[in-house]
Protein backbone atom coordinates (compact mmCIF):
# COMPACT_ATOMS: atom_id res chain seq x y z
CA UNK A 1 0.00 0.00 0.00
CA UNK A 2 1.39 3.44 -1.48
CA UNK A 3 1.49 6.52 1.02
CA UNK A 4 -1.65 8.22 -0.70
CA UNK A 5 -3.58 5.11 0.18
CA UNK A 6 -2.51 4.86 3.40
CA UNK A 7 -2.83 8.48 4.23
CA UNK A 8 -7.02 7.50 2.46
CA UNK A 9 -6.99 4.29 4.61
CA UNK A 10 -6.12 6.11 8.06
CA UNK A 11 -8.28 9.13 7.32
CA UNK A 12 -11.55 6.75 6.82
CA UNK A 13 -10.92 4.61 9.73
CA UNK A 14 -10.49 7.56 11.89
CA UNK A 15 -13.60 9.37 10.86
CA UNK A 16 -15.68 5.94 10.76
CA UNK A 17 -14.33 5.41 14.53
CA UNK A 18 -14.75 9.01 15.77
CA UNK A 19 -18.66 8.39 14.16
CA UNK A 20 -19.35 5.11 15.43
CA UNK A 21 -17.96 6.28 19.08
CA UNK A 22 -20.17 9.51 19.38
CA UNK A 23 -23.29 7.95 18.79
CA UNK A 24 -22.59 4.76 20.98
CA UNK A 25 -21.15 6.12 23.91
CA UNK A 26 -24.24 8.02 24.57
CA UNK A 27 -25.96 5.13 25.09
CA UNK A 28 -23.90 3.99 27.70
CA UNK A 29 -23.70 7.38 29.51
CA UNK A 30 -27.58 7.52 29.37
CA UNK A 31 -28.75 4.50 31.28
CA UNK A 32 -32.40 5.45 31.63
CA UNK A 33 -32.81 5.50 27.88
CA UNK A 34 -34.22 2.43 26.02
CA UNK A 35 -35.30 2.17 22.40
CA UNK A 36 -38.98 2.49 23.42
CA UNK A 37 -38.25 5.81 24.07
CA UNK A 38 -36.43 6.29 21.05
CA UNK A 39 -39.30 4.99 19.28
CA UNK A 40 -41.98 7.44 20.70
CA UNK A 41 -39.53 10.22 20.20
CA UNK A 42 -38.77 8.84 16.52
CA UNK A 43 -42.52 9.44 16.22
CA UNK A 44 -43.10 13.13 17.07
CA UNK A 45 -39.97 13.79 14.91
CA UNK A 46 -41.06 12.20 11.97
CA UNK A 47 -45.32 10.89 12.71
CA UNK A 48 -46.42 11.08 8.82
CA UNK A 49 -43.37 9.75 7.25
CA UNK A 50 -42.98 6.09 6.25
CA UNK A 51 -40.96 3.82 8.81
CA UNK A 52 -42.00 0.36 7.47
CA UNK A 53 -43.39 -1.07 4.26
CA UNK A 54 -43.52 -4.37 2.26
CA UNK A 55 -45.53 -5.36 -1.10
CA UNK A 56 -48.63 -5.56 1.27
CA UNK A 57 -48.40 -2.80 4.36
CA UNK A 58 -47.13 -0.15 5.50
CA UNK A 59 -46.71 2.08 8.88
CA UNK A 60 -45.35 5.68 8.86
CA UNK A 61 -43.50 6.22 12.19
CA UNK A 62 -47.11 7.40 13.99
CA UNK A 63 -48.63 4.48 13.18
CA UNK A 64 -45.51 2.00 14.04
CA UNK A 65 -45.16 3.77 17.68
CA UNK A 66 -49.70 3.53 17.63
CA UNK A 67 -49.18 -0.68 16.55
CA UNK A 68 -46.18 -1.06 19.12
CA UNK A 69 -48.60 0.93 22.21
CA UNK A 70 -51.29 -1.91 21.65
CA UNK A 71 -48.93 -4.38 21.72
CA UNK A 72 -47.39 -3.15 25.07
CA UNK A 73 -50.86 -2.54 26.70
CA UNK A 74 -51.78 -6.03 25.51
CA UNK A 75 -49.06 -7.74 26.86
CA UNK A 76 -49.99 -5.54 30.50
CA UNK A 77 -53.10 -6.45 30.43
CA UNK A 78 -51.65 -9.90 30.46
CA UNK A 79 -49.65 -10.19 33.17
CA UNK A 80 -46.69 -9.85 31.28
CA UNK A 81 -44.11 -7.80 34.12
CA UNK A 82 -40.40 -6.92 33.59
CA UNK A 83 -38.10 -9.52 32.36
CA UNK A 84 -41.30 -12.12 31.43
CA UNK A 85 -40.84 -13.58 27.94
CA UNK A 86 -43.02 -13.39 24.71
CA UNK A 87 -41.83 -15.95 22.11
CA UNK A 88 -42.64 -14.04 18.22
CA UNK A 89 -42.94 -16.55 15.13
CA UNK A 90 -43.91 -14.39 12.33
CA UNK A 91 -42.85 -14.16 8.75
CA UNK A 92 -40.67 -11.09 7.76
CA UNK A 93 -43.35 -8.20 7.34
CA UNK A 94 -44.02 -4.55 9.51
CA UNK A 95 -46.17 -6.02 12.20
CA UNK A 96 -43.07 -8.26 13.35
CA UNK A 97 -41.00 -4.91 14.06
CA UNK A 98 -44.42 -3.46 15.88
CA UNK A 99 -44.78 -6.40 17.96
CA UNK A 100 -41.51 -6.75 19.59
CA UNK A 101 -40.87 -3.08 20.13
CA UNK A 102 -44.25 -3.42 22.30
CA UNK A 103 -43.78 -6.20 24.08
CA UNK A 104 -39.86 -4.75 25.44
CA UNK A 105 -42.18 -1.48 26.07
CA UNK A 106 -44.10 -3.21 28.80
CA UNK A 107 -41.03 -4.45 30.14
CA UNK A 108 -40.83 -7.61 28.23
CA UNK A 109 -38.70 -9.80 26.74
CA UNK A 110 -39.07 -10.84 23.01
CA UNK A 111 -37.65 -14.00 21.92
CA UNK A 112 -37.20 -14.26 18.19
CA UNK A 113 -38.18 -17.63 17.09
CA UNK A 114 -36.72 -19.06 13.99
CA UNK A 115 -39.42 -19.14 11.53
CA UNK A 116 -37.51 -22.23 9.41
CA UNK A 117 -37.17 -24.27 12.79
CA UNK A 118 -39.85 -27.28 13.49
CA UNK A 119 -40.01 -30.20 15.63
CA UNK A 120 -37.93 -30.81 19.10
CA UNK A 121 -35.58 -28.16 17.64
CA UNK A 122 -38.01 -25.31 18.21
CA UNK A 123 -39.23 -26.73 20.70
CA UNK A 124 -35.97 -26.29 22.64
CA UNK A 125 -35.61 -22.74 22.05
CA UNK A 126 -39.07 -22.05 23.54
CA UNK A 127 -37.93 -24.30 26.59
CA UNK A 128 -35.11 -22.73 26.63
CA UNK A 129 -36.48 -19.10 27.57
CA UNK A 130 -39.85 -19.93 29.40
CA UNK A 131 -42.06 -17.64 27.97
CA UNK A 132 -45.54 -16.72 29.46
CA UNK A 133 -46.82 -16.67 26.02
CA UNK A 134 -46.31 -17.18 22.70
CA UNK A 135 -47.39 -15.49 19.67
CA UNK A 136 -47.85 -17.24 16.03
CA UNK A 137 -48.88 -16.27 12.90
CA UNK A 138 -51.54 -18.20 11.08
CA UNK A 139 -49.30 -18.55 7.91
CA UNK A 140 -46.69 -20.86 10.36
CA UNK A 141 -49.37 -22.92 12.80
CA UNK A 142 -48.91 -25.98 10.90
CA UNK A 143 -45.10 -25.47 11.60
CA UNK A 144 -45.63 -25.13 15.37
CA UNK A 145 -47.76 -27.80 15.93
CA UNK A 146 -44.66 -29.99 14.58
CA UNK A 147 -43.14 -29.30 18.14
CA UNK A 148 -46.29 -29.13 20.86
CA UNK A 149 -45.31 -32.49 21.87
CA UNK A 150 -42.07 -31.37 23.20
CA UNK A 151 -42.90 -28.51 24.71
CA UNK A 152 -42.76 -27.80 28.54
CA UNK A 153 -46.25 -27.27 30.10
CA UNK A 154 -46.72 -23.33 31.02
CA UNK A 155 -47.20 -20.44 28.16
CA UNK A 156 -50.36 -19.39 26.91
CA UNK A 157 -50.81 -19.70 22.88
CA UNK A 158 -51.83 -16.40 20.67
CA UNK A 159 -52.41 -16.89 16.88
CA UNK A 160 -52.11 -13.69 14.44
CA UNK A 161 -54.75 -14.15 12.34
CA UNK A 162 -57.04 -16.83 11.54
CA UNK A 163 -56.97 -18.73 14.05
CA UNK A 164 -57.46 -22.76 14.07
CA UNK A 165 -59.59 -24.10 17.46
CA UNK A 166 -58.40 -23.84 20.73
CA UNK A 167 -55.80 -20.64 19.75
CA UNK A 168 -56.83 -17.04 21.38
CA UNK A 169 -56.84 -14.64 18.68
CA UNK A 170 -54.31 -11.77 19.21
CA UNK A 171 -55.36 -10.04 15.95
CA UNK A 172 -58.51 -9.44 18.29
CA UNK A 173 -57.34 -8.87 21.45
CA UNK A 174 -55.07 -6.39 19.94
CA UNK A 175 -58.04 -4.22 18.42
CA UNK A 176 -59.49 -3.60 21.75
CA UNK A 177 -55.94 -1.89 23.13
CA UNK A 178 -55.56 1.40 22.86
CA UNK A 179 -52.84 3.04 20.56
CA UNK A 180 -51.60 5.93 23.28
CA UNK A 181 -48.74 6.30 24.95
CA UNK A 182 -48.53 4.24 28.19
CA UNK A 183 -48.47 6.84 31.20
CA UNK A 184 -44.85 7.79 32.77
CA UNK A 185 -46.70 6.88 36.32
CA UNK A 186 -47.44 3.09 34.50
CA UNK A 187 -44.42 2.24 32.53
CA UNK A 188 -41.88 -0.39 34.29
CA UNK A 189 -38.60 0.98 35.31
CA UNK A 190 -36.43 0.08 31.97
CA UNK A 191 -32.77 0.64 32.04
CA UNK A 192 -30.07 -0.40 29.41
CA UNK A 193 -28.82 -3.31 31.50
CA UNK A 194 -32.42 -5.10 31.67
CA UNK A 195 -32.94 -7.90 28.95
CA UNK A 196 -34.56 -6.83 25.86
CA UNK A 197 -34.17 -9.59 23.50
CA UNK A 198 -33.62 -13.09 23.24
CA UNK A 199 -31.90 -13.55 19.70
CA UNK A 200 -30.89 -17.40 18.31
CA UNK A 201 -27.38 -18.09 17.11
CA UNK A 202 -28.16 -19.90 13.77
CA UNK A 203 -27.60 -23.73 15.04
CA UNK A 204 -25.16 -24.97 12.45
CA UNK A 205 -23.37 -27.27 14.65
CA UNK A 206 -25.91 -28.20 17.01
CA UNK A 207 -29.13 -26.73 18.97
CA UNK A 208 -29.28 -22.84 18.77
CA UNK A 209 -28.20 -21.37 21.77
CA UNK A 210 -30.98 -18.01 22.93
CA UNK A 211 -28.31 -14.68 23.02
CA UNK A 212 -29.06 -12.52 26.06
CA UNK A 213 -29.37 -9.01 24.12
CA UNK A 214 -30.33 -6.48 26.57
CA UNK A 215 -31.58 -2.68 25.57
CA UNK A 216 -28.08 -1.28 25.69
CA UNK A 217 -26.40 -3.90 23.30
CA UNK A 218 -29.87 -2.99 20.88
CA UNK A 219 -29.11 0.58 20.63
CA UNK A 220 -25.60 0.08 20.30
CA UNK A 221 -26.04 -2.03 17.16
CA UNK A 222 -28.20 0.21 15.63
CA UNK A 223 -27.03 3.74 16.48
CA UNK A 224 -23.35 2.45 16.22
CA UNK A 225 -23.91 1.19 12.02
CA UNK A 226 -26.25 4.04 11.65
CA UNK A 227 -22.96 5.86 11.76
CA UNK A 228 -20.94 3.24 10.05
CA UNK A 229 -23.28 3.48 7.31
CA UNK A 230 -24.23 7.27 7.44
CA UNK A 231 -27.66 7.07 7.35
CA UNK A 232 -30.15 9.58 6.68
CA UNK A 233 -33.70 10.36 6.79
CA UNK A 234 -33.83 9.80 3.00
CA UNK A 235 -32.30 6.45 3.06
CA UNK A 236 -34.32 3.55 2.51
CA UNK A 237 -32.90 -0.16 3.18
CA UNK A 238 -34.29 -3.13 1.84
CA UNK A 239 -33.67 -6.41 4.24
CA UNK A 240 -34.90 -9.34 3.02
CA UNK A 241 -32.90 -11.21 5.75
CA UNK A 242 -34.58 -12.78 8.52
CA UNK A 243 -36.43 -10.44 11.08
CA UNK A 244 -36.18 -12.76 13.97
CA UNK A 245 -31.93 -12.45 13.28
CA UNK A 246 -29.59 -9.40 14.31
CA UNK A 247 -28.70 -8.19 11.09
CA UNK A 248 -31.97 -7.61 9.77
CA UNK A 249 -34.10 -7.11 12.43
CA UNK A 250 -31.72 -5.06 14.61
CA UNK A 251 -29.13 -3.51 12.45
CA UNK A 252 -30.36 -3.05 9.42
CA UNK A 253 -33.51 -1.81 10.66
CA UNK A 254 -32.33 -0.18 13.48
CA UNK A 255 -29.80 1.62 11.29
CA UNK A 256 -32.38 3.46 9.27
CA UNK A 257 -35.09 4.21 11.58
CA UNK A 258 -33.29 5.77 14.30
CA UNK A 259 -32.09 8.30 11.67
CA UNK A 260 -35.57 8.93 10.63
CA UNK A 261 -35.73 6.95 7.30
CA UNK A 262 -37.35 3.61 6.05
CA UNK A 263 -37.32 0.11 5.83
CA UNK A 264 -38.80 -2.34 3.01
CA UNK A 265 -39.34 -5.50 4.13
CA UNK A 266 -39.84 -8.63 1.87
CA UNK A 267 -40.62 -11.89 3.21
CA UNK A 268 -37.35 -13.64 2.06
CA UNK A 269 -34.83 -12.77 -0.34
CA UNK A 270 -35.20 -14.12 -3.73
CA UNK A 271 -32.70 -13.52 -6.44
CA UNK A 272 -35.49 -13.12 -9.29
CA UNK A 273 -37.06 -10.67 -6.90
CA UNK A 274 -34.69 -8.39 -5.77
CA UNK A 275 -33.57 -5.87 -8.43
CA UNK A 276 -37.20 -5.26 -9.23
CA UNK A 277 -37.85 -4.88 -5.48
CA UNK A 278 -34.79 -2.61 -5.27
CA UNK A 279 -35.62 -0.31 -7.78
CA UNK A 280 -39.29 -0.23 -7.62
CA UNK A 281 -39.03 0.94 -4.12
CA UNK A 282 -36.50 3.53 -4.87
CA UNK A 283 -33.84 1.50 -2.21
CA UNK A 284 -30.97 3.68 -1.24
CA UNK A 285 -28.71 0.85 1.01
CA UNK A 286 -28.83 -3.19 1.12
CA UNK A 287 -28.39 -5.74 3.84
CA UNK A 288 -26.27 -8.98 2.53
CA UNK A 289 -25.01 -11.86 4.29
CA UNK A 290 -22.64 -14.59 2.85
CA UNK A 291 -23.87 -16.03 -0.11
CA UNK A 292 -26.84 -13.56 -1.12
CA UNK A 293 -24.40 -11.85 -3.14
CA UNK A 294 -23.15 -15.21 -4.85
CA UNK A 295 -26.55 -16.16 -5.66
CA UNK A 296 -27.69 -12.82 -7.36
CA UNK A 297 -23.69 -13.07 -9.37
CA UNK A 298 -24.82 -16.54 -10.58
CA UNK A 299 -27.89 -15.35 -11.82
CA UNK A 300 -28.65 -14.39 -15.31
CA UNK A 301 -28.82 -10.86 -16.13
CA UNK A 302 -31.57 -9.00 -14.79
CA UNK A 303 -32.79 -5.62 -16.82
CA UNK A 304 -33.17 -3.72 -14.19
CA UNK A 305 -29.56 -4.55 -11.81
CA UNK A 306 -27.88 -1.14 -12.61
CA UNK A 307 -31.20 1.31 -12.93
CA UNK A 308 -30.93 1.07 -8.85
CA UNK A 309 -30.25 4.06 -6.76
CA UNK A 310 -27.89 2.52 -4.33
CA UNK A 311 -24.98 4.25 -2.41
CA UNK A 312 -24.00 1.58 -0.14
CA UNK A 313 -24.29 -2.35 0.11
CA UNK A 314 -23.62 -3.58 3.67
CA UNK A 315 -22.95 -6.69 5.96
CA UNK A 316 -20.67 -9.67 6.51
CA UNK A 317 -19.34 -12.92 4.34
CA UNK A 318 -18.53 -11.13 0.84
CA UNK A 319 -15.54 -13.49 -0.09
CA UNK A 320 -12.80 -11.96 -2.04
CA UNK A 321 -13.57 -14.84 -4.24
CA UNK A 322 -16.55 -12.33 -5.55
CA UNK A 323 -15.71 -9.39 -4.39
CA UNK A 324 -14.79 -6.82 -7.49
CA UNK A 325 -17.02 -8.78 -9.98
CA UNK A 326 -20.00 -8.37 -7.66
CA UNK A 327 -19.07 -4.66 -7.24
CA UNK A 328 -18.50 -4.11 -10.89
CA UNK A 329 -21.11 -5.90 -12.27
CA UNK A 330 -23.76 -4.56 -10.32
CA UNK A 331 -22.19 -0.79 -10.04
CA UNK A 332 -22.16 -0.34 -6.40
CA UNK A 333 -20.91 2.54 -5.21
CA UNK A 334 -19.37 1.26 -2.28
CA UNK A 335 -19.35 -1.84 0.01
CA UNK A 336 -19.18 -2.00 3.92
CA UNK A 337 -18.42 -5.24 4.84
CA UNK A 338 -17.98 -5.64 8.76
CA UNK A 339 -17.83 -8.54 11.16
CA UNK A 340 -19.48 -8.82 13.84
CA UNK A 341 -22.25 -11.89 15.49
CA UNK A 342 -25.31 -11.22 17.77
CA UNK A 343 -23.49 -12.21 21.33
CA UNK A 344 -19.93 -11.04 20.58
CA UNK A 345 -18.23 -8.14 21.27
CA UNK A 346 -15.72 -8.35 19.01
CA UNK A 347 -16.49 -5.50 15.82
CA UNK A 348 -14.35 -4.87 12.32
CA UNK A 349 -15.77 -2.13 9.90
CA UNK A 350 -14.04 -2.14 6.85
CA UNK A 351 -14.67 1.30 6.13
CA UNK A 352 -12.26 2.49 3.53
CA UNK A 353 -13.34 -0.76 1.05
CA UNK A 354 -10.42 -3.37 0.94
CA UNK A 355 -11.36 -6.25 -0.94
CA UNK A 356 -11.19 -9.22 0.87
CA UNK A 357 -10.73 -8.14 4.40
CA UNK A 358 -13.44 -8.32 7.04
CA UNK A 359 -12.33 -5.15 8.85
CA UNK A 360 -9.07 -3.40 10.44
CA UNK A 361 -8.43 -2.09 13.59
CA UNK A 362 -5.41 0.56 13.29
CA UNK A 363 -3.18 1.01 15.90
CA UNK A 364 -4.36 4.24 17.24
CA UNK A 365 -7.63 2.43 18.07
CA UNK A 366 -6.71 -0.92 19.65
CA UNK A 367 -7.16 0.45 22.75
CA UNK A 368 -10.54 1.33 22.32
CA UNK A 369 -11.43 -2.05 20.23
CA UNK A 370 -9.69 -4.80 22.30
CA UNK A 371 -9.65 -7.85 20.14
CA UNK A 372 -6.62 -10.15 19.43
CA UNK A 373 -5.43 -13.20 17.49
CA UNK A 374 -3.68 -16.03 19.26
CA UNK A 375 -2.10 -19.30 18.44
CA UNK A 376 -4.14 -21.47 17.84
CA UNK A 377 -3.94 -25.62 18.06
CA UNK A 378 -6.50 -27.58 15.83
CA UNK A 379 -6.80 -30.99 17.31
CA UNK A 380 -7.81 -29.42 20.37
CA UNK A 381 -9.52 -26.56 19.29
CA UNK A 382 -7.86 -24.70 22.08
CA UNK A 383 -5.71 -21.48 22.27
CA UNK A 384 -1.89 -22.04 22.97
CA UNK A 385 -0.52 -21.42 26.10
CA UNK A 386 3.14 -20.64 26.76
CA UNK A 387 5.20 -22.20 29.91
CA UNK A 388 3.66 -19.22 31.76
CA UNK A 389 0.29 -20.50 31.26
CA UNK A 390 -0.85 -17.57 29.36
CA UNK A 391 -2.19 -17.21 25.65
CA UNK A 392 0.32 -16.36 22.91
CA UNK A 393 -0.63 -13.67 20.49
CA UNK A 394 -0.06 -14.56 16.56
CA UNK A 395 2.08 -13.24 14.65
CA UNK A 396 1.59 -11.18 11.57
CA UNK A 397 -0.63 -13.24 8.83
CA UNK A 398 -0.54 -16.12 11.05
CA UNK A 399 -3.93 -17.72 11.56
CA UNK A 400 -5.25 -18.10 15.05
CA UNK A 401 -8.36 -17.51 17.09
CA UNK A 402 -9.79 -13.50 17.30
CA UNK A 403 -10.87 -13.04 20.93
CA UNK A 404 -12.01 -10.02 22.03
CA UNK A 405 -11.85 -8.53 25.87
CA UNK A 406 -14.74 -8.68 27.78
CA UNK A 407 -15.19 -4.82 29.74
CA UNK A 408 -18.17 -2.99 31.05
CA UNK A 409 -16.51 0.41 30.69
CA UNK A 410 -18.22 3.43 28.45
CA UNK A 411 -15.37 4.87 26.71
CA UNK A 412 -14.95 1.38 25.20
CA UNK A 413 -18.51 0.22 24.55
CA UNK A 414 -18.06 -2.48 21.77
CA UNK A 415 -16.37 -5.01 24.60
CA UNK A 416 -19.36 -5.76 26.84
CA UNK A 417 -20.41 -9.65 26.53
CA UNK A 418 -24.01 -10.47 27.48
CA UNK A 419 -24.13 -14.20 27.48
CA UNK A 420 -27.04 -16.36 26.75
CA UNK A 421 -29.90 -18.26 28.29
CA UNK A 422 -28.14 -21.05 28.83
CA UNK A 423 -25.62 -19.87 32.13
CA UNK A 424 -23.13 -23.28 30.71
CA UNK A 425 -23.36 -22.01 26.83
CA UNK A 426 -22.50 -18.69 28.76
CA UNK A 427 -19.05 -19.99 30.29
CA UNK A 428 -18.10 -22.05 27.34
CA UNK A 429 -17.55 -18.63 25.77
CA UNK A 430 -15.04 -17.22 27.89
CA UNK A 431 -11.73 -17.34 27.90
CA UNK A 432 -9.63 -16.56 31.63
CA UNK A 433 -6.35 -15.96 32.65
CA UNK A 434 -5.26 -15.04 28.88
CA UNK A 435 -2.54 -12.40 29.30
CA UNK A 436 -2.99 -11.66 32.56
CA UNK A 437 -4.48 -13.32 35.63
CA UNK A 438 -8.13 -12.59 36.22
CA UNK A 439 -9.01 -11.24 33.01
CA UNK A 440 -11.53 -12.29 30.51
CA UNK A 441 -12.36 -12.49 26.97
CA UNK A 442 -14.77 -13.40 24.47
CA UNK A 443 -14.07 -16.06 22.17
CA UNK A 444 -15.60 -15.94 18.69
CA UNK A 445 -14.95 -19.12 17.41
CA UNK A 446 -13.44 -17.69 14.33
CA UNK A 447 -9.76 -18.54 12.95
CA UNK A 448 -8.61 -15.19 11.56
CA UNK A 449 -5.02 -13.67 9.96
CA UNK A 450 -4.45 -10.32 10.95
CA UNK A 451 -1.86 -8.73 8.41
CA UNK A 452 0.94 -5.75 9.67
CA UNK A 453 -1.49 -2.84 8.96
CA UNK A 454 -4.36 -4.50 11.04
CA UNK A 455 -6.79 -5.45 8.32
CA UNK A 456 -8.25 -8.92 9.31
CA UNK A 457 -8.96 -11.74 7.12
CA UNK A 458 -11.61 -14.61 7.57
CA UNK A 459 -10.11 -17.86 7.65
CA UNK A 460 -12.89 -20.63 8.88
CA UNK A 461 -15.26 -21.25 11.92
CA UNK A 462 -13.53 -23.61 14.65
CA UNK A 463 -14.64 -27.15 13.87
CA UNK A 464 -14.53 -26.64 10.21
CA UNK A 465 -10.46 -26.39 10.03
CA UNK A 466 -9.40 -29.87 9.70
CA UNK A 467 -6.25 -31.52 9.06
CA UNK A 468 -4.99 -34.33 6.56
CA UNK A 469 -1.38 -35.44 6.14
CA UNK A 470 -0.27 -33.28 9.40
CA UNK A 471 -1.45 -30.11 7.60
CA UNK A 472 -4.42 -27.70 8.35
CA UNK A 473 -7.24 -27.57 5.58
CA UNK A 474 -9.20 -24.13 6.16
CA UNK A 475 -12.55 -25.01 4.41
CA UNK A 476 -13.30 -21.35 3.28
CA UNK A 477 -10.15 -20.92 1.36
CA UNK A 478 -10.61 -24.74 -0.68
CA UNK A 479 -14.44 -22.90 -1.38
CA UNK A 480 -12.94 -19.90 -3.26
CA UNK A 481 -10.50 -21.78 -4.75
CA UNK A 482 -13.12 -24.00 -6.41
CA UNK A 483 -16.00 -21.40 -6.81
CA UNK A 484 -13.70 -19.78 -9.37
CA UNK A 485 -14.37 -23.10 -11.73
CA UNK A 486 -16.76 -22.40 -14.82
CA UNK A 487 -19.42 -24.15 -13.58
CA UNK A 488 -19.36 -24.28 -10.15
CA UNK A 489 -22.11 -22.28 -8.66
CA UNK A 490 -22.02 -23.34 -4.90
CA UNK A 491 -19.21 -25.15 -3.31
CA UNK A 492 -19.53 -26.57 0.67
CA UNK A 493 -16.22 -27.95 1.89
CA UNK A 494 -15.41 -29.93 4.89
CA UNK A 495 -13.63 -33.12 6.24
CA UNK A 496 -14.53 -36.33 6.82
CA UNK A 497 -13.18 -39.67 8.29
CA UNK A 498 -11.37 -42.42 5.62
CA UNK A 499 -10.81 -45.71 7.08
CA UNK A 500 -7.88 -45.69 9.31
CA UNK A 501 -6.25 -42.77 8.73
CA UNK A 502 -5.30 -40.26 10.88
CA UNK A 503 -7.06 -36.84 10.33
CA UNK A 504 -10.16 -35.81 7.90
CA UNK A 505 -9.78 -36.43 4.17
CA UNK A 506 -11.54 -32.84 1.99
CA UNK A 507 -14.68 -33.40 0.72
CA UNK A 508 -16.65 -30.81 -1.34
CA UNK A 509 -20.40 -30.44 -1.83
CA UNK A 510 -20.86 -28.88 -4.88
CA UNK A 511 -24.48 -27.04 -7.08
CA UNK A 512 -23.08 -26.48 -10.54
CA UNK A 513 -24.75 -25.82 -13.85
CA UNK A 514 -24.98 -27.57 -17.33
CA UNK A 515 -21.66 -26.43 -18.55
CA UNK A 516 -19.54 -28.21 -15.51
CA UNK A 517 -16.46 -30.13 -16.66
CA UNK A 518 -15.31 -32.47 -13.76
CA UNK A 519 -12.09 -33.72 -15.40
CA UNK A 520 -11.22 -29.71 -15.52
CA UNK A 521 -11.88 -29.38 -11.89
CA UNK A 522 -9.45 -32.02 -11.58
CA UNK A 523 -6.58 -30.15 -13.16
CA UNK A 524 -7.83 -26.55 -11.48
CA UNK A 525 -7.59 -28.05 -8.17
CA UNK A 526 -4.18 -29.18 -8.60
CA UNK A 527 -3.05 -26.36 -10.23
CA UNK A 528 -4.57 -24.19 -7.19
CA UNK A 529 -4.23 -26.08 -4.42
CA UNK A 530 -1.87 -28.06 -2.08
CA UNK A 531 -2.40 -31.76 -2.73
CA UNK A 532 -3.58 -32.19 0.97
CA UNK A 533 -5.66 -29.46 0.28
CA UNK A 534 -6.99 -30.75 -2.61
CA UNK A 535 -10.74 -32.41 -1.79
CA UNK A 536 -10.73 -36.01 -2.47
CA UNK A 537 -14.16 -36.23 -2.55
CA UNK A 538 -17.03 -34.71 -4.78
CA UNK A 539 -20.81 -34.37 -4.09
CA UNK A 540 -22.86 -33.57 -6.40
CA UNK A 541 -26.28 -32.00 -4.81
CA UNK A 542 -29.36 -30.07 -6.86
CA UNK A 543 -28.89 -27.83 -3.26
CA UNK A 544 -27.64 -26.34 -0.82
CA UNK A 545 -28.61 -26.27 2.03
CA UNK A 546 -28.21 -23.23 4.39
CA UNK A 547 -29.69 -21.68 7.62
CA UNK A 548 -32.34 -18.49 7.21
CA UNK A 549 -29.35 -16.29 7.09
CA UNK A 550 -27.53 -18.15 4.14
CA UNK A 551 -25.02 -19.99 6.68
CA UNK A 552 -24.32 -23.54 4.96
CA UNK A 553 -24.73 -26.53 7.13
CA UNK A 554 -21.72 -28.75 7.63
CA UNK A 555 -23.04 -31.17 10.22
CA UNK A 556 -25.34 -33.49 8.22
CA UNK A 557 -23.12 -34.04 5.56
CA UNK A 558 -20.15 -34.62 7.56
CA UNK A 559 -21.84 -37.54 9.07
CA UNK A 560 -23.58 -38.59 5.95
CA UNK A 561 -19.90 -39.33 5.28
CA UNK A 562 -18.98 -40.62 1.15
CA UNK A 563 -20.49 -43.49 1.19
CA UNK A 564 -22.39 -44.30 -2.04
CA UNK A 565 -24.71 -47.03 -0.66
CA UNK A 566 -26.52 -44.60 1.78
CA UNK A 567 -26.27 -41.55 -0.46
CA UNK A 568 -28.72 -41.39 -3.58
CA UNK A 569 -26.01 -37.95 -4.88
CA UNK A 570 -23.81 -38.66 -7.36
CA UNK A 571 -20.14 -39.20 -5.24
CA UNK A 572 -16.87 -39.07 -7.26
CA UNK A 573 -13.43 -40.19 -6.16
CA UNK A 574 -10.28 -38.08 -6.74
CA UNK A 575 -8.31 -41.50 -7.81
CA UNK A 576 -4.44 -41.14 -7.08
CA UNK A 577 -4.07 -44.21 -9.47
CA UNK A 578 -5.99 -42.59 -12.78
CA UNK A 579 -5.07 -38.79 -11.53
CA UNK A 580 -9.02 -38.10 -12.55
CA UNK A 581 -12.07 -37.91 -10.42
CA UNK A 582 -14.25 -41.03 -11.29
CA UNK A 583 -17.49 -42.29 -9.66
CA UNK A 584 -17.42 -43.52 -6.55
CA UNK A 585 -18.13 -47.29 -6.29
CA UNK A 586 -18.83 -49.33 -3.63
CA UNK A 587 -15.99 -51.52 -4.40
CA UNK A 588 -13.86 -48.58 -4.30
CA UNK A 589 -15.37 -47.70 -1.32
CA UNK A 590 -14.36 -50.67 0.22
CA UNK A 591 -10.72 -50.55 -1.00
CA UNK A 592 -10.68 -46.96 0.47
CA UNK A 593 -11.76 -48.09 4.06
CA UNK A 594 -9.14 -51.03 4.16
CA UNK A 595 -6.44 -49.40 2.78
CA UNK A 596 -5.74 -50.79 -0.44
CA UNK A 597 -5.93 -47.37 -1.96
CA UNK A 598 -3.49 -45.33 -0.38
CA UNK A 599 -4.46 -42.00 -0.03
Amino acid sequence: MGLIDRIKSEYAYLKGAISVLRNVTPVAKNPDRTFPDVAEKLAEEFGPRTALLSDTESLTFSQYNHRANQYAHWAMEHGIKKGDVVALMMPNRPEYLAAWLGIIRAGGVTALLNTNLTGPALAHCVNIVKPKHVIVDATLIDAFRTAEAHLDPGPHFWCHGDRPAGWQSISEALEQQPGENIPQSDRPKLTTSDKCLFIYTSGTTGLPKAANINHYRVQSIMFGFRAAMTMSKEDRIYVCLPLYHTSGGVLAAGAALTAGGSVFVRDRFSARQFWDDIVDNQCTVFQYIGELCRYLLNSPTHPKENAHRLRLASGNGLRPDIWEDFRTRFRIPKILEWYASTEGNAVFLNFDGKPGAVGRIPKWAEKKFVTEVVKFNIDTEEPVRGPDGFCIKAAPNEVGEVISQILDDPSRPSQRFEGYADKAATKKKILEDVFDKGDRWFRTGDLMRKDELGYFYFVDRIGDTFRWKGENVATSEVSEAITVYPGVKEANVYGVKTGKMDGRAGMASLVVDDGFDIDGLQAHVTQQLPAYARPLFLRLQPEMEVTGTFKQRKVDLVKEGFDPAALTDPIYFNNPETGTYVPLTNDLYERINNGTIKL
